[in-house]
């Protein structure tokens, strides 16, 4: 009965299994409900073999909302306070660096992946580039998509449990104003920012179109005064919500081999990026580069939605942590061909 449901129908399970799950959270008191709530019923579901489905352009559309809170704090400030970054930011090709050392071989010896899939399941960029880039190099799609979906849903599940643990953090820092208390005309130009700045960075093929592409449409009207607040609570809330259904329904007809192999390898993996992160986080501290949540939340390899989501719920420096992941990203999506290509030029002459 389920298999024969409506496109429309399976949605809207999939909204209700996801309202419950955010209303279940809530009830409980659990940090982030909005986020977690959907996150565990999706998975759940699309682990059962729910007919459960994505919301497509809607979830997309929802992340332009994160890059609007992004660009909304790019003021004359944060570039009085880029000097202070660069010597953070100078140890992000390092630690890509680390992470190719140690990842390419933990998947191609341990897990017996090919070269091709094991560079591109180990580096930390984001989960659509990779998998598009490592699929047109000739590497396994299915593989790279389970791997970096692990990846999010491990750092995204866990990233709180350190924060508030190991750093004191607290989840309750205020998200946003309230929409009633933000003046009409900045709510407007926000979403003509997020509208304008998707589909033009679309248009020009840019990585990450969906918050890159707002971020930069609405930090120039951050810089220019024409708009002085993040996104209102509740579409802030609404971003959380679509990002927690998507990270679930990820996962959708995952079968148990691929859970024993590839999932599996993906949560080690996790392992060994919680390591180097946290060795790094180390350091940057121990050099009086950045404070621990910041730093942490910096070179957590999550995706950077959900480290945005982290950062304003925390109150960390966005800029910091926006800084050091769009460093990051950049220099894999532009070495990955690079690197992608040198792989099979050595296998050619092998």
């Amino acid at each position: 009965m389920f298999s024969r449901l409506s496109l429309p129908a399976r949605r809207a399970l999939t909204l209700l299994l996801a309202a419950a799950g955010t209303f279940l959270f809530w009830l409980l008191n659990l940090p982030l409900p909005f986020l977690f709530g959907p996150m565990a019923f999706c998975l759940f579901a699309a682990l059962a073999r729910a007919p459960i489905v994505g919301f497509g352009p809607v979830s997309v559309g929802a992340r332009t909302i994160l890059g609007v809170a992004v660009g909304a704090t790019v003021t004359p400030e944060l570039f009085a306070q880029l000097p202070r970054m660069a010597a953070s930011v100078a140890l992000i090709p390092l630690f890509i660096a680390l992470i190719g050392l140690v990842g390419v071989p933990f998947f191609r010896r341990i897990w017996g992946f090919d070269p091709i899939t094991s560079y591109y399941a180990a580096m930390p960029g984001g989960l659509q580039d990779m998998v598009i880039f490592g699929t047109e190099a000739g590497g396994n799609p299915r593989a790279l998509s389970l791997i970096h979906a692990t990846r999010v849903l491990i750092i995204v599940t866990l990233a709180p449990l350190i924060l508030t643990h190991a750093y004191g953090a607290a989840l309750t820092n205020p998200i946003g104003a309230p929409a009633t208390e933000i003046p009409m005309h900045e709510l407007v130009l926000m979403a003509i920012a997020a509208l304008v700045g998707w589909k033009c960075g679309e248009r020009i093929g840019l990585f990450g179109a969906s918050i890159l592409g707002p971020m930069i449409v609405t930090a120039a009207l951050s810089l220019s005064g024409l708009v002085h607040s993040r996104p209102p609570a509740e579409a802030i809330l609404a971003a959380q919500f679509f990002l927690g259904c998507g990270i679930g329904v990820n996962f959708l007809g995952v079968t148990w081999a691929e859970l024993r192999r590839i999932v599996a390898a993906g949560v080690a993996y996790v392992i060994l990026l919680a390591a180097l992160a946290a060795g790094f986080t180390a350091l940057v501290t121990g050099l009086d580069l950045g404070n621990p949540v910041g730093a942490f939340l910096a070179f957590a390899p999550g995706g950077q939605a959900e480290m945005t989501v982290l950062a304003i719920v925390t109150g960390a420096d966005l800029g910091y942590v926006i800084t050091h992941h769009l460093t990051r990203i950049v220099l894999v999506i532009i070495g990955a061909p690079l690197v992608a290509g040198a792989i099979r030029r050595a296998r050619l002459r092998g």
